[in-house]
């Protein structure tokens, strides 16, 4: 026996259903023999009432839980020895007077009872141990069995010691058969048990796994947020006080203006920051939708640069998740920023479109491009931001760029790919 003894969850509970039952079979074998015979002490009334007596004192016994905490570990196996021995006694008592005596009608229900009542044992040793307790259990029973049919040898008639021998044996059989069945369905039960706490331990690290990676994206992407506000914001800014500073002395009307510019970019700035850092979304979406967001985008772009932009936007853009339109409007706030500040580009070309339940974003310049192997991406973190967004929403961002011929973005999202 191991160290710690623990019972399968349960096991008591359906020891003293089984029990129980044993309690109302007696009673009733005790109202069939009433019926019959009607009131009077016999024989066949004290074996039942024997009987009655050994199935109460064991339901109580698996009834108060203190003498539980008194046993510890010996309460299970005592209950499995007192739930055996008692059938085995009542069941020899049954045979030895009835050699001596003529069964009457109710006879069959006190010999054919203590034998089913020995199948309660014999299930929970399967539930609760192996083959090996079973087998011993069931040549215990045998030989005990038949011990007591040895010592009452001279009550019995010579020719009723065979067959009784022989039904003990039959019975030894059918619990060595009984036993091997539920044994090996509990073998399964605890294999699929050990499995399922195997995949619960696994799902319990996965979970943990990705709880740390949802982290560490979500860091990624409130940085690539506070960069898409913050540096498109001083981006622009930059780029019309340069402007101010170019023509302060030489068009005082036009660098206030752009001054003015830059006053209500770096406000709305500030105001996309606080909202940014609220919620972490961009709130154009929210109020216009994808197309109106990017077509306000490059507006805004063409008044503080000058640079001339054509749009081509499709009316009906379906509707798409959250983080998609997000993804969408910021490679698009990414791109236009880039060819403000580095393409030094005249014209823009800007085009969003449905085609074939394909979302397809286009952002074509006239600028100066570049060498997209000569760049190392993780130096640029304005293009890393938009591969890593792309990769997040399940897309495909294509960058076509030569020196002196300019760039192109392609962005698409949907079942064409």
């Amino acid at each position: 026996m191991n160290k710690k003894f623990v019972l399968e969850q349960g096991i008591l509970r359906t020891f003293r259903m089984f029990t129980s039952v044993r309690v109302t079979l007696v009673i009733f074998a005790l109202l069939v023999f009433l019926i019959t015979n009607g009131w009077k002490q016999s024989a066949d009334f004290s074996l039942l009432a024997i009987a009655l007596l050994d199935a109460i004192l064991l339901f109580i016994y698996l009834s108060i839980p203190r003498i539980e905490r008194w046993f510890k570990q010996t309460y299970f196996p005592i209950g499995i020895f007192w739930a055996t021995l008692g059938p085995m006694i009542q069941l020899q008592l049954s045979f030895n007077y009835y050699t001596t005596h003529t069964p009457d009608r109710s006879a069959f229900l006190y010999l054919i009872l203590p034998i089913l009542v020995m199948y309660i044992p014999l299930v929970l040793v399967s539930w609760q141990y192996s083959m090996h307790a079973v087998t011993a259990y069931s040549l215990v029973t045998f030989f005990a069995d038949n011990f007591l049919v040895f010592v009452g040898y001279k009550l019995f008639h010579t020719q009723l010691l065979t067959p009784i021998i022989g039904m003990s044996f039959i019975r030894t059989v059918m619990f060595l058969l009984v036993g091997y069945m539920i044994v090996n369905l509990m073998k399964v039960q605890r294999e699929q048990h050990a499995h399922l706490s195997q995949a619960n331990i696994r799902l319990t690290q996965y979970a943990a796994t990705m709880e740390q990676l949802s982290t560490s994206r979500e860091r990624n992407r409130m940085a690539r947020e506070l960069h898409d506000v913050l540096a498109h914001t001083m981006s622009g800014v930059a780029v019309e006080l340069e402007g101010v500073r170019a023509m302060l002395h030489t068009d005082a009307d036009q660098a206030e203006r752009l001054l003015g510019q830059s006053l209500q970019a770096v406000r709305e700035g500030l105001t996309e920051t606080r909202r940014s850092l609220q919620a972490l979304r961009a709130s154009p979406l929210e109020d216009l939708g994808l197309g109106l967001a990017i077509t306000n985008l490059v507006e805004s772009i063409t008044n503080r640069s000058g640079l001339q932009t054509d749009v081509h936007i499709t009316d009906q853009i379906r509707d798409c998740p959250v983080e998609v339109q997000q993804c969408f409007y910021r490679v698009a706030q990414e791109a236009l920023s880039n060819i403000v500040i580095h393409a030094q580009a005249q014209h823009i070309n800007v085009t969003l479109t449905n085609e074939n339940s394909c979302l397809w974003l286009c952002i074509e310049d006239d600028g100066v491009g570049f060498d997209p192997n000569r760049v190392d991406l993780t130096q640029k973190y304005g293009l890393q931001g938009m591969q890593e967004r792309v990769e997040m929403i399940q897309g495909q961002l294509m960058l076509d760029s030569r020196p002196g011929a300019g760039t192109t973005i392609n962005l698409t999202y949907g079942e064409s790919l």
